[in-house]
């Protein structure tokens, strides 16, 4: 870990951060933390692992699990599970297959995990729903919400607007679209340090189980599902790189971290918010890169 550390520290090519959320565009392009959780608890960390950053579409693992878990695989009547090979905002597609999203990853399809969350609840009972379950997964009540991100992501989120919209006018969105968009906005923005995030993805590397609890979180089936739309769809349309580069299941976010599962073994996190062109961390896919090649970690064998 400290190796790779070291060789991301003294890397020139670190990506452009996030500028179109004005709030991602403050983030220092010279961090960098990394985080292994294996499944006795060992905590194997380097650079700036404790860290808080902004989560952002990896907050949509999570969100996917809970809806999961509410409504079942009902949740596939709105939302497909297909990479979409556009862009993670694109209309297009979406206009295209009259207002389904390809993938619950991208953006319009998060927009529908979230708006399944929400029926049933006020917005702010969503949102505290969401978050608890993060808190839990983590076993650490201190994860927030970085209000500042949001009202910057609410501020600038015309093309999520239109993207629920046009969701909305296919009836595949059954709530106020301000409400599904307020908490999205808001469980986007939901801040981690490395340490946190990897915590918080153990369930999905030990079978859908909490490993320091034994506490099954989902059924095995469901996690291997889970991991399966992560490795095909967790990069946006980037993902057929990271999956030949790293070989593992891993959803990135715009703020530059990725979580990243060792099915069996470890739950990784990284974080550096320089971003390549497909919008996920530049050196947070080297890193993993590195790693999985000397640890051997790859689904695809050694």
């Amino acid at each position: 870990m400290s190796e790779i550390a070291e060789e991301m520290r003294r890397r020139p090519d670190r990506g452009e951060v996030a500028t179109y959320i004005p709030e991602l565009a403050r983030a220092d392009r010279q961090a960098f933390g990394l985080a292994v959780i294996d499944a006795d608890g060992n905590l194997a960390a380097a650079g700036d692992s404790e860290t808080p950053f902004s989560v952002q579409s990896i907050t949509k693992v999570f969100t996917l699990t809970l809806a999961l878990g509410k409504i079942g695989d009902r949740l596939w009547q709105r939302v497909g599970r297909e990479p979409s090979g556009n862009p993670f905002n694109s209309i297009v597609q979406l206009e295209l297959e009259k207002g389904v999203p390809r993938n619950p990853f991208i953006n319009a399809g998060a927009i529908a995990v979230t708006d399944a969350i929400l029926s049933g609840h006020e917005p702010r009972e969503a949102l505290g729903e969401i978050l608890r379950f993060l808190q839990f997964l983590a076993e650490d009540s201190t994860i927030t919400i970085d209000e500042r991100v949001a009202a910057s992501e609410k501020r600038t989120g015309f093309r999520n607007v239109a993207l629920a919209n046009f969701m909305k006018s296919y009836g595949v969105l059954d709530n106020p679209v301000d409400y599904t968009l307020g908490v999205y906005f808001h469980h986007c923005a939901v801040a981690m340090s490395c340490r946190q995030l990897a915590m918080a993805g153990r369930f999905l590397a030990h079978s859908g189980r909490n490993p320091s609890t034994g506490l099954l979180v989902i059924s095995p089936e469901r996690a291997r599902r889970i991991n399966a739309i992560m490795l095909t769809c967790g990069h946006y349309d980037g993902s057929g790189d990271f999956a030949y580069r790293v070989g593992l299941p891993g959803k990135s976010g715009v703020g530059g971290g990725i979580l990243a599962i060792a099915p069996g073994t470890a739950s990784i996190a990284v974080w550096s918010p320089g971003l390549d062109a497909a919008g996920n961390s530049h050196l947070g896919r080297l890193a993993l890169e590195r790693l999985t090649k000397r640890m051997g970690w790859s689904i695809f064998g050694e």
